[in-house]
C-alpha cells in the first residue's frame, strides 16, 4: 500500500515522502498513530503543492540574498573608536557594532550572525569582512575603524 508520511518514521522515510508499506503495517501502526495517510490523488496533489511552495520560497530567499550582496559591493562602513597610546582600542568593534553602523549609514539591515569575523577588531585600520547571506551567496563589506 502506498502511503504519504506525515512525520519522520524510523526505517521508512522522512516527512512528506511517499513510501510503499504492507497493508497491515499501515492499518495497524501508521494510520492510528497519525504518522501517515493513504497516498490518494488528493494527498499527492497536496504534496506537490507543498514542494512547489518550498522551492518558490527558496528562490525568493536566494533572490533577496543576491540583492543584498549587490548593495554591499562598494559599501564602506566607517566606525569611530578611541584608542590608547599603543594604538589598541579601548574595547573592541564587534559584528553587532558593524551591523548597527551598516543600518545607520547605508540603510542595509543585516543580522550580526551573518557577518563573519575572525574575532573582535581591536585596532584602527581597514578590514574586509565576509557576509554569509545564503549558503552559496557571500557578500563583502569594507569596515574602516578610524580615530
Amino acid at each position: 500500500m502506498k502511503v504519504m508520511l506525515l512525520k519522520d518514521v524510523k526505517g521508512q522515510g522522512k516527512k512528506d515522502e511517499i513510501v510503499n508499506v504492507s497493508d497491515g503495517y499501515a492499518r495497524n501502526f501508521l494510520f492510528p498513530r497519525k504518522l501517515a495517510i493513504e497516498a490518494d490523488a488528493k494527498a499527492l496533489a497536496d504534496a506537490k503543492n507543498k514542494e512547489d511552495a518550498k522551492k518558490f520560497k527558496i528562490e525568493q530567499d536566494k533572490k533577496h540574498a543576491r540583492e543584498i550582496a549587490e548593495k554591499l559591493q562598494g559599501v564602506t562602513v566607517k566606525i569611530k573608536a578611541t584608542a590608547g597610546a599603543d594604538g589598541r582600542l579601548y574595547g573592541s568593534i564587534t559584528t553587532a557594532d558593524i551591523a548597527d553602523a551598516l543600518k545607520e549609514q547605508h540603510g542595509i539591515e543585516l543580522d550580526k550572525r551573518k557577518i563573519v569575523s575572525d574575532g573582535a577588531i581591536k585596532a584602527h585600520g581597514t578590514y574586509i569582512l565576509d557576509v554569509k547571506l545564503y549558503p552559496e551567496i557571500v557578500g563583502k563589506v569594507n569596515v574602516v575603524v578610524c580615530p
